[in-house]
């Protein structure tokens, strides 16, 4: 790493860093796999010369990911949003981080293959939750609630009051 960010996402995995780092610079414009520093020493999460940390550009924006071992798994309290342009965007992310042993969850939350968390949203939800017509905002937030994967049709529909 020669540019080291003022701040950056630091994610911890269990060997796989460099696999998932691969996996999300291929999903997301403006990504590319930055550095990848080998361990000078065997530690818990790689033996000498394996990767230990990554450093990526996702979207523009600095990550780190280190292979720390086992002992400190993701969970829901922390997770990666991402606001879409359409259905199209929605679905192809969808799709790229639940392959190959992700899982979906609910409310556009999904766990990819390596347990990150994820929440791929329609970038016009905000407008639809956050505007003057509350009662159009109710529906759309109970046809969210009831969604997996997030329909922009049918929340639009929701909203404006088709069901």
């Amino acid at each position: 790493m020669t540019d080291v960010p003022t701040i950056a996402p630091f994610l911890w995995f269990n060997g796989q860093a460099e696999e998932a780092a691969r996996l999300y610079t291929s999903l997301f414009p403006d990504s590319r796999i930055d550095s990848v520093t080998r361990s000078a020493v065997d530690t818990s999460g790689a033996k000498t010369g394996e990767p230990l940390v990554v450093a990526f550009t996702l979207a523009g924006r600095p990550y780190l990911a280190m292979n720390g071992g086992a002992h400190d798994p993701f969970n829901d309290a922390v997770s990666l949003s991402v606001y879409c342009a359409d259905q199209a965007e929605v679905d192809r992310l969808w799709d790229g981080l639940i392959a190959d042993g992700g899982r979906p969850v609910q409310c556009g939350w999904l766990h990819d293959r390596f347990g990150l968390r994820w929440q791929i949203v329609p970038a016009m939800l905000p407008k639809l939750l956050d505007g003057p017509d509350r009662a159009g905002a109710k529906r759309a937030m109970e046809a969210m609630m009831r969604m997996v994967k997030l329909d922009i049709a049918a929340l639009q529909r929701a909203f404006d009051g088709g069901g």
